[in-house]
């Protein structure tokens, strides 16, 4: 007699309960600035590195004149962060167990996953590029070939016209996808990379499995980290040696709350 196929049970941090509070991802962000609180300099040094290169790529895209992909850029940035705070994980998990800090540490981290780490890189870079593509396609449909009009004249074209209205609302929702399924692939996949002997789809896959089955405390924690992320843009990217720094040590947290045997050897 056949049976009847059983799937097998998720592990606990990935079960379909979602009994995680809210609330928790407050918790996350606090254990971030304790981490970031270690060794300061060394954290604040990393988000300054972060800030000098983002400068450098923004000056790049005015000086070559592509200001056009500015908005997307940014947006963009939000795609491949948690693979450029690959350094403040290691940060947080030579805190939890009890070893030496140092900045040189953290930019010549080396992932338990090897080059598995390089790979997602790509994916997600190239997941940022169709992004940036797909907005520049969104442009055209509707405002034609007409010339970008300069920053100084982009507020007044989205928010006066009705053109630009619906632009807004669609750029808004195709860009709302994009950073979804973004924020789902990568932001507990780069940490278990660093931490486990594990290859880059699997690792995405599970990212995607974990912010699903967890999904009221991840979406608080997405909230969190784009306000932090806003606050930075207002004030000229200047929040970012901050800012960053807070944000992955606090991912760093939340992949060790629910991941399952996502514990580091020799913390206490």
């Amino acid at each position: 007699m056949n049976l009847p196929a059983v799937s097998p049970p998720l592990p606990p941090a990935i079960s379909r309960d979602r009994h995680v509070a809210p609330a928790v991802a407050l918790g996350w962000l606090k254990a971030g600035w304790r981490d970031l609180t270690i060794e300061p300099f060394a954290s604040i040094a990393y988000g300054l590195l972060v800030f000098v290169v983002s400068f450098m790529l923004v000056g790049g895209l005015f000086a070559f004149g592509w200001d056009y992909i500015l908005f997307p850029v940014f947006a963009g940035f939000m795609v491949v962060g948690p693979l450029l705070a690959i350094g403040l994980y290691e940060k947080s998990r030579r805190i939890a167990a009890n070893e030496r800090v140092s900045l040189l540490q953290m930019i010549l981290v080396r992932p338990k996953s090897g080059g598995q780490v390089l790979f997602a890189g790509l994916l997600l870079c190239t997941l940022m590029l169709v992004w940036i593509r797909a907005a520049v396609i969104i442009y055209a449909l509707f405002f034609g070939v007409n010339p970008f009009p300069g920053l100084g004249g982009v507020a007044a074209m989205l928010f006066t016209t009705p053109v630009g209205w619906a632009m807004l609302i669609s750029g808004t929702a195709v860009g709302g996808l994009f950073a979804a399924f973004s924020f789902a692939i990568s932001v507990f996949a780069i940490p278990m990379l660093l931490n486990e002997r594990v290859d880059a789809l699997t690792a995405m896959g599970t990212s995607m499995a974990m912010v699903w089955a967890n999904l009221p405390v991840m979406l608080t924690w997405a909230a969190i980290a784009l306000g932090l992320f806003l606050i930075n843009v207002m004030t000229g990217m200047l929040a970012m040696v901050l800012v960053f720094p807070l944000l992955g040590h606090g991912t760093w947290h939340a992949y060790v709350a629910m991941k399952p045997g996502a514990e580091v050897p020799g913390a206490s």
